[in-house]
């Protein structure tokens, strides 16, 4: 065999060998429109069309960090943090988490209404200060790390998308 030989057959097992990494699979809303991701940690982006009356679209990001990302409990912290409810309560006293088994994974969902003020950009003075929104996240649990989904927008369009949000999180396949 010739020197080319030998690479191409190399290179094709090492794509071959990358093609069967598992990844988590979801099937989206038809609604919702694919945007283009505006980092390699985002592995799906879509805009939630808004509901009537709201100034804007939702948004929700997939995010994987290669197998990192912090435990569930520092996650759901971390989003917690980015909503401040309008009395001065912190919005862990009004937030619900459930926990799901989705195709043996296990999926933790937080759900939480008031003031988006998160950071503009990762690590950027600048906060959000949107009023009158919500956030759903959740982690999925695979063999190859968590993934995080992240839904926000005002709370009558993440309304709107809630049964699809829920049907997305179920339809989960890590293959």
């Amino acid at each position: 065999m010739n020197c080319t030989a030998g690479l191409v057959l190399a290179l094709t097992a090492i794509i071959a060998a990358s093609a069967q990494t598992p990844t988590l699979h979801f099937a989206a809303a038809s609604e919702w429109k694919s945007t283009p991701s505006s980092s390699p940690m985002r592995v799906a982006q879509y805009a939630l069309p808004r509901a009537a009356g709201d100034s804007e679209d939702g948004e929700l990001i997939v995010y994987f960090f290669g197998g990192q990302g912090g435990s569930v409990q520092a996650n759901l912290d971390r989003w917690l943090g980015q909503m401040e409810q309008l009395d001065g309560r912190p919005s862990k006293a009004v937030a619900t988490t459930e926990t799901l088994t989705v195709n043996g994974m296990k999926v933790t969902v937080l759900d939480v209404s008031g003031k988006y003020v998160a950071e503009m950009a990762p690590g950027s003075p600048t906060r959000h200060n949107k009023p009158g929104f919500r956030l759903k996240a959740a982690v999925v649990e695979t063999a190859g790390g968590p993934y995080f989904v992240k839904l926000t927008g005002p709370a009558k369009t993440v309304e709107r998308w809630n049964t699809a949000f829920a049907t997305f999180l179920r339809s989960a396949m890590y293959r």
